[in-house]
């Protein structure tokens, strides 16, 4: 069965070429050039597996769409096609909700590379084995994809919960940052880089732990990776 997919972009030289490699790809596309057009399909969201959003539109951002759909409860994968690299942008998309980014210009084959990916993820993701996974003051709840702290539910992006889920899965050892980049990226490893990796454990520490700078979850193990520790209520 073909994946759905819907795709804002308001480049009309850029969407023949996406409209030919996605379809040779086996994708099923649905295009949207604004901001007000994609907002039209919002209400018929579950029909698609995954959201592209162009970042800067004429009428407005791809982050809006993002926020919203967020609000709504979706938990559908999110790409941002960006126009330039910079930091703020990415960290913007990612914050909001996103689960990755591309940056233009980007090669048709990798951005094909992306979307199975991350459809595979999202497939893996909704399997779950067990309902809860408790570690100390953290519970998960896998079918709900809710994380509580000390019973207090956590704000957290679809890429944040991925992480925490695949830390306390692994509690108390220590993982390589390139496990972690090939677990929770393509195991292709270099389309998600260090610098993003360290973005996610710095804002998922400023949603768990009571003092960021001096975690009790969360530690860096230097020119290792990440180690996540039990805590206690």
């Amino acid at each position: 069965m073909e994946n759905r997919i819907l795709l804002l972009e308001d480049d009309v030289s850029l969407i023949d070429g996406l409209q030919y490699s996605l379809k040779k790809n086996g994708f099923d596309v649905d295009f949207v050039r604004s901001v007000q057009e994609t907002l039209t399909y919002l209400s018929e969201i579950e029909k698609y597996d995954m959201l592209i959003l162009d970042v800067t539109l004429p009428d407005g951002t791809g982050f809006e769409i993002c926020e919203k759909v967020r609000k709504n409860g979706s938990q559908i994968p999110i790409i941002f096609l960006t126009a330039s690299d910079e930091e703020v942008s990415i960290i913007r998309g990612l914050d909001c909700g996103g689960d990755d980014y591309i940056t233009k210009p980007f090669k048709l084959g990798e951005l094909c590379s992306r979307i199975r990916a991350l459809l595979r993820r999202a497939g893996l993701s909704t399997q779950g084995t067990g309902a809860v996974m408790e570690c100390g003051d953290i519970k998960i709840d896998l079918l709900g994809s809710r994380v509580l702290l000390k019973g207090k539910i956590l704000e957290l992006t679809a890429a944040e919960y991925r992480l925490i889920c695949l830390l306390v899965k692994n509690a108390n050892r220590i993982i390589t940052r390139d496990i972690i980049l090939d677990e929770l990226w393509d195991s292709t490893g270099d389309y998600v880089d260090n610098n993003t990796l360290s973005v996610y454990v710095r804002r998922l520490r400023e949603k768990i732990e009571t003092d960021p700078s001096h975690p009790e979850h969360l530690l860096t193990v230097r020119g290792f990776g990440y180690q996540w520790k039990e805590v206690d209520e």
